[in-house]
């Protein structure tokens, strides 16, 4: 497989998409051997047809803000592979939104979905739009909008969209409660719902427990675990709150959160009412987490990230590429032990590149932040069954899935050394699901 010429055809056709080059070069890196190994997949164009979306879905959406101010926004849907099953993906609204960035996210959801062991295939969507500052009748008027298209290219045997940065429950249930006017059913056609309409218990705080079981597992390797381990979390949404939240339980003291604003060091740790406050946080409409410093008397260092203080375990939970280089080396040095990704790819490839220098736990986002996903899995079970589990039959799920993907990631990237190579380990056990599931379809996928 000459992965070269694949990366420059791939540049010529989506020229400028940056993060979605490096999604796929990453993978690509990975899966070599295993592609050379394996001459069908050269033969069936298995990698040609993976690495293109089924299809790139833009429109734009057309709202009314409160002053009678009519707006126009850009919005995507990339439904980019469903050998294994229904395409499935978060939503996500942020001014930051384009091509690059749905295309890269929803090509890493078809690992990351693969690994789950669920029929789930892969894809994103999301808008430019900004939540933030809006009123709830804004949001509605947005939402309602945005389904009136959407609604045509989903169902829920066909794409199963889920949240994302700046869709929370308030949106997902704008955006249910419109689909199921246009439709004029009840289905399992989004995941993150309300419990009061077909939502799974701990949903919220799936990724970041998911995040934090899979480090467990890691620092299991090494016969370590989180008793009494100092951990640098990024981020204050739901994924580091749902991380915050089992690291103090499994005996961990979290020391960090952060934003755009900068970062908190808490050296009292973050527990109890202060991970309630990340919730308090979340809610102001605001990407800030100063205030937690005026709150709680922390320390605040603006516009830094918390990759300088010295931590056990390092968990960004807050969005790609955060985590550089020049970072990476700080952590090595600080002597971290273990870095495992609670965000879609926050760690730059020069950062990964330091970590595996070093002989780092190192865990990519498309096997330790499956949890979120997982779980969707599980809300879409318990909707087809018209059922709902307990959280702790969620939560016991949930462990096994990120058990299985670690074991998974094992057995496909120990060297010979005895190394785990996670990022390898996640490429090719996702990949090898998927190629060979396209193969048993025939050339139609």
């Amino acid at each position: 497989m000459n992965v070269e010429k694949i990366m420059n055809d791939l540049a010529k056709k989506n020229p400028g998409e940056v993060e979605y080059l490096q999604a796929v070069r990453e993978v690509l890196d990975s899966i070599v051997d295993v592609v050379e190994a394996n001459p069908q997949f050269e033969e069936a164009k298995i990698i040609e047809r993976l690495i293109e979306p089924d299809r790139v879905m833009i429109f734009k959406i057309n709202w009314v803000d409160d002053k009678g101010v009519t707006h126009v926004n850009r919005a995507f849907r990339v439904q980019f592979n469903n050998a294994i099953g229904p395409y499935k993906g978060g939503l996500r609204f942020h001014p930051s939104v384009n091509l690059s960035i749905l295309k890269f996210l929803g090509f890493e959801q078809i690992f990351k979905n693969s690994l789950t062991t669920l029929p789930m295939g892969g894809a994103k969507g999301g808008s430019d739009f900004d939540p933030k500052g809006k009123s709830n009748a804004e949001v509605m008027r947005f939402c309602q909008s945005f389904m009136l298209e959407l609604a045509r290219h989903i169902g829920p045997e066909t794409d199963v969209p889920a949240g994302d940065i700046g869709v929370g429950g308030r949106e997902i249930g704008y955006l249910y409660g419109m689909y199921k006017k246009l439709t004029r059913e009840h289905s399992g056609i989004l995941t993150g719902k309300g419990l009061n309409w077909g939502g799974s218990l701990i949903r919220p705080e799936a990724t970041g427990y998911g995040c934090v079981y899979f480090a467990q597992e890691m620092l299991a390797t090494k016969g370590e675990n989180f008793a009494g381990k100092t951990v640098a979390i990024s981020g204050f949404g739901n994924v580091a709150w749902g991380a915050a939240l089992k690291v103090v339980e499994l005996g961990g003291k979290v020391v960090t959160i952060s934003g755009p604003d900068g970062y908190i060091y808490d050296k009292d740790g973050i527990s109890g009412k202060k991970i309630d406050y990340m919730l308090e946080l979340r809610a102001s409409n605001q990407d800030i987490v100063k205030p937690y410093a005026t709150e709680f008397g922390a320390e605040f260092h603006e516009g830094k990230r918390p990759w300088e203080v010295k931590c056990d375990v390092a968990l960004p939970c807050a969005t790609q590429n955060e985590l550089n280089g020049d970072d990476a080396k700080k952590l090595v040095a600080n002597g971290c032990i273990c870095v495992c990704e609670g965000a879609n790819m926050p760690s730059t490839p020069e950062a990964i590149e330091v970590f595996t220098e070093h002989k780092i736990l190192f865990a990519p986002g498309k096997a330790s932040n499956a949890g979120g996903v997982a779980t969707s899995g599980l809300e879409m079970s318990q909707n087809s069954m018209k059922l709902s589990w307990t959280a702790e039959e969620v939560d016991k799920k949930l462990h096994d899935i990120m058990k299985s993907i670690h074991a998974a990631c094992v057995k496909h990237g120990t060297g010979k050394d005895g190394y785990v190579n996670y990022v390898n380990g996640a490429n090719i056990a996702g990949f090898l699901k998927v190629a060979n599931a396209m193969l048993d379809l025939g050339l139609v996928n």
